[in-house]
């Protein structure tokens, strides 16, 4: 899962001393290659590139042995072979350039809650650890250098920018002064995800501790509305970075009235929105909004612009839409699947790596002027879940992420499903890892979502036990949580 961008000190990333970067040499040439255009662009990705092959292959048995027989100096991603996430899971030891970091120690890790967000030890370096929830069938664990997070934060810097320009900050300054900058991340927090990281090292602190650590703070995605809307109201960010899904429902809340805040930016993350529903949110807030398209394994991929489209930030991402059999897809046709080459981190290399999403690249420039290849993805919308009240008055709306991420903690589950076969039912697939208890694990489960509809003011829903694992949609991913009006069963 994907919120905003770790930020990174301003001094020397955490890297050995033959592989630091400065994050103000990075933003200066972020802002070259944009201004240099597709040619400028262009040669970065060749040579960022060969510098990833290169260093993939000396570091990672793996790419060793994979990319055996290969050109000595490849430019061109094509030559590559495909590679995807099960594939690497099944190598993790060997797919990664530390060879401090093995499967073994990444899960001990992950399985500590106390550890969440705090830096994961390497031999030479520490590294920021997320985990993903399985929509292709295969959970992952993935670390972030101190490289892939300076550019995270050099790309955030360029997009936020192209959000808040010359046009938008007459309306925006008075409100990032008047509201002291303060940044509110309503993100989960669960789980090893790179938003929480995030949030640890901009030194956020979460809800209740009395706001010690000054203007960045921590809102759990799963902290029910009521409380999260006077959380909030309490909070008065400058800045509101939510997931795409919980800021339709906060924009409800504001559109109500309930809510009562004045972002300058409302920055999305993570998941698509229907059409309409960016406008519905900036007129609800008053407020500029920002969207991106990322994920675990690329975490600044994209941005939005004010011509609706995404724009890859392809100085540091190579992005390959291809077919079913992985042969290019044209501009203006939409891909089967999407390959994807993430130029910055080093210690897991992903390389041409099979992200599962389906995209439409624009054939022609941007109006927006962005020199960068626009998008639209197609795969990622999330879809909020409603059921009536217990009582006489309104329905109590949740998002997904809010029910997937009570599950995403939980050890001995390798996938989930949750479906919402009635207003008032809910249906749990689950599978396992394997040697896990399913009777444990199902109570397990269900004991944590009893627990969160029960905070919601929704006791009266049930949760009923499926006799099946979790089905894949087509083209092979798994949609986690499915509303009522995707249900199938």
């Amino acid at each position: 899962m994907i919120g905003p961008p770790a930020q990174v000190p301003g001094t020397a990333i955490d890297l050995p001393a033959h592989e630091r970067v400065q994050p103000l040499a990075l933003l200066l040439d972020a802002r070259r290659a944009y201004r240099g255009g597709p040619a400028a662009i262009a040669a970065r990705q060749r040579a960022r590139l060969a510098a990833q092959v290169d260093y993939a292959r000396t570091r990672s048995p793996f790419y060793r042995q994979l990319y055996a027989g290969l050109p000595e100096r490849v430019e061109d991603p094509r030559v590559l072979p495909v590679t995807g996430k099960a594939a690497l899971m099944d190598r993790f030891d060997d797919w990664l350039t530390d060879p401090a970091v093995t499967l073994q120690r990444v899960q001990e890790f992950v399985a500590d809650p106390a550890l969440i967000g705090r830096p994961f030890h390497g031999a030479h370096a520490d590294y920021t650890v997320a985990t993903t929830s399985g929509t292709t069938g295969t959970r992952g664990l993935f670390l972030l250098d101190g490289r892939a997070l300076a550019v995270a934060s050099v790309i955030f810097a360029r997009a936020l920018s192209g959000w808040l320009r010359p046009v938008t900050l007459p309306r925006a300054l008075p409100r990032l002064t008047a509201n002291r900058g303060r940044l509110a991340l309503v993100v989960a927090t669960g789980g090893h995800f790179a938003s929480a990281a995030a949030a640890a090292r901009l030194g956020a602190d979460r809800t209740g501790d009395g706001g010690r650590a000054g203007r960045t703070r921590l809102f759990p995605v799963a902290t029910p509305l009521p409380e999260l809307v006077a959380q909030l109201n309490a909070f008065q960010p400058a800045v509101l970075a939510p997931y795409a899904t919980t800021a339709a429902l906060l924009a409800t809340e504001q559109q109500a009235g309930r809510l009562r805040i004045r972002p300058a930016l409302v920055a999305l993350a993570a998941e698509g929105l229907p059409d309409g529903e960016p406008a519905r949110i900036a007129a609800a807030f008053g407020a500029v909004v920002g969207n991106s398209w990322a994920a675990t394994e690329c975490p600044f991929l994209s941005e939005s612009c004010r011509e609706g489209w995404l724009h890859v930030n392809a100085d540091w991402v190579i992005l390959e839409p291809v077919d079913a059999h992985h042969r290019p897809t044209p501009p203006g046709e939409q891909s089967h699947t999407v390959l994807v080459t993430n130029l910055a981190n080093r210690v897991q290399p992903i390389l041409r790596y099979d992200l599962g999403d389906s995209v439409l690249q624009r054939p022609d420039r941007c109006g927006c002027g962005n020199p960068l290849p626009a998008f639209r993805v197609q795969g990622r919308t999330a879809d909020l879940l409603t059921f009536p009240s217990s009582s006489a008055g309104e329905s109590v709306t949740l998002t997904p992420l809010t029910l997937s991420t009570r599950l995403d903690r939980l050890p001995g589950i390798a996938l989930f499903q949750i479906e919402q076969t009635a207003p008032t039912e809910l249906l749990l697939r689950l599978q396992p890892t394997p040697g896990a208890d399913p009777e444990q694990t199902w109570r397990a489960a269900h004991h944590e979502l009893a627990d969160l509809l029960a905070t919601s003011g929704l006791r009266h829903v049930t949760v009923r036990r499926a006799d099946h694992g979790p089905q894949p949609a087509t083209g092979g991913k798994y949609r986690l949580v499915q509303p009522l009006a995707y249900s199938t069963s």
